[in-house]
């Protein structure tokens, strides 16, 4: 890829000598650069993704069907220091969770794939809701929360009038799955000409291969895919009053705004 990442990247092990060679020559991979203004998405979080706490992802999912394992806690460490960042410097943080109907009915097509899709949809009987988002990154009054029910934050949403409505011209990207809804929802902001950022270290999945793979063609094409370290210190050098729409915490009364799908 380009010049900027020549240092070994999480990909390279997976990446055929004759892949390299193309890479290198394609000119793919080069550095978008960050936008002006902006916005935190944390893609689907929640336990059914995560599990209720870290542990080897073949015991939790006996218990959590779509869990990824002990790397999403990993993971959610650095989406709380990317959070705190951006908060400090009143900037959006916006949440994309899971909803369905009681019985399940539109679940729709995540049933095709998957023999365990049922026990996704939340039970009276559980203890905690698969699509609620993990409470050690849970959404604070002034953060926004985006229901959906298909891959992309984007698709059946208001997120894209949302981005508009506060202004951003820039998305950084976290969550799960890194092949699954964080790839779709980095494609639809691609697509809407956001610039695009992806924190390396902020997004899991269950397939370590697919993990790696999925980040080296967003990075190839779609996204700068960066450790959480370096967008944090970016965010540093941001002013803290690029946002004054932003909600206001003491107007929120304890409630997020919540854009309901209208899927």
């Amino acid at each position: 890829m380009s010049e900027d990442v020549k240092a070994d990247r999480i990909w390279d092990a997976y990446l055929t000598e004759r892949d390299k060679k193309v890479f290198a020559a394609s000119g793919f991979g080069a550095r978008a650069g960050f936008g002006k203004r902006p916005a935190l998405l944390v893609i689907d979080v929640s336990y059914g993704f995560a599990g209720d706490k870290p542990e080897p992802i073949l015991d939790s999912i006996r218990r959590w069907s779509n869990s990824c394992g002990a790397e999403s806690w990993d993971a959610i460490a650095a989406i709380d220091s990317l959070a705190k960042a951006f908060r400090a410097k009143k900037l959006p943080v916006i949440y994309t969770t899971g909803q369905s109907r009681a019985d399940g009915w539109d679940i729709g097509s995540w049933a095709w794939k998957n023999t365990r899709t049922d026990e996704s949809v939340p039970k009276p009987t559980q203890d905690l809701d698969a699509n609620a988002i993990v409470s050690a990154i849970a959404p604070e009054p002034q953060d926004i929360v985006v229901l959906k029910q298909k891959p992309s934050g984007f698709f059946g949403t208001n997120l894209a009038s949302y981005l508009q409505l506060l202004g951003a011209d820039s998305v950084i990207v976290t969550g799960t799955t890194t092949s699954g809804c964080v790839r779709a929802t980095v494609i639809d902001a691609f697509s809407l000409n956001f610039r695009v950022t992806v924190a390396e270290d902020g997004c899991f999945d269950r397939s370590q291969a697919s993990h790696a793979i999925n980040l080296c063609d967003m990075h190839a094409k779609y996204a700068d895919v960066l450790p959480s370290s370096e967008i944090i210190a970016h965010v540093a050098t941001l002013s803290d009053d690029l946002f004054p729409g932003l909600p206001k915490p003491s107007a929120a009364e304890g409630s997020h705004l919540r854009l309901v799908s209208s899927s």
